[in-house]
């Protein structure tokens, strides 16, 4: 595929991020593609591909919560990353700058939630003066108290699915989803 049959960002219908009953749609479910999302006043924010598209957008979802309310999706049927490489550098390339998500902010976006970040002193005094399994033991609490945090403001989106964290993570104090 080359850009000349690229769909344009502008072709592409906006889709709701969350259903009516709170939940990202499961059209995309092991679908490979490229997608585009959308603050609440459809600024763009972010894009990406992947080989699980409705995968892709629960993690965004639980990282941004405040920032997925629309989205726009192209799937392939033939998976290839100079395709799905070529449609996001056409897309950012359409939107005519880079979005913060493919840019300063592409951490928060693409890797799992740190919970080590959000250490209070308490915590990181107590992380620092204990062994290896205190160690462990601390962040895992962190990582749920973080974890707490995280569903609550997905529940104040309006998210009604069930989220389940890789409990294997919480150990180095990471919030992922299984």
């Amino acid at each position: 595929m080359n850009t000349d049959t690229t769909p344009t960002l502008a072709s592409l219908d906006y889709l709701p991020y969350l259903s009516e009953l709170g939940e990202t749609t499961e059209q995309f479910s092991g679908k490979v593609g490229v997608y585009a999302i959308f603050d609440q006043a459809k600024i763009l924010r972010f894009i990406g591909y992947s080989r699980d598209v409705s995968l892709s957008l629960k993690q965004h979802l639980v990282r941004q919560p405040e920032a997925c309310y629309w989205l726009k999706v192209q799937t392939i049927d033939r998976p290839s990353r100079t395709i799905l490489e070529e449609m996001r550098s056409a897309w950012i390339t359409e939107n005519g700058s880079t979005p913060m998500g493919n840019d300063v902010d592409e951490a928060t976006w693409s890797q799992p939630i740190d919970a080590k970040l959000k250490m209070t002193a308490a915590e990181q005094a107590a992380y620092a003066a204990t062994d290896e399994m205190g160690k462990i033991k601390t962040l895992k609490q962190v990582a749920r108290r973080v974890e707490a945090e995280v569903l609550a403001g997905l529940e104040s989106r309006g998210v009604k699915m069930a989220i389940r964290f890789d409990p294997k993570l919480k150990e180095e104090g990471l919030l992922n989803l299984k």
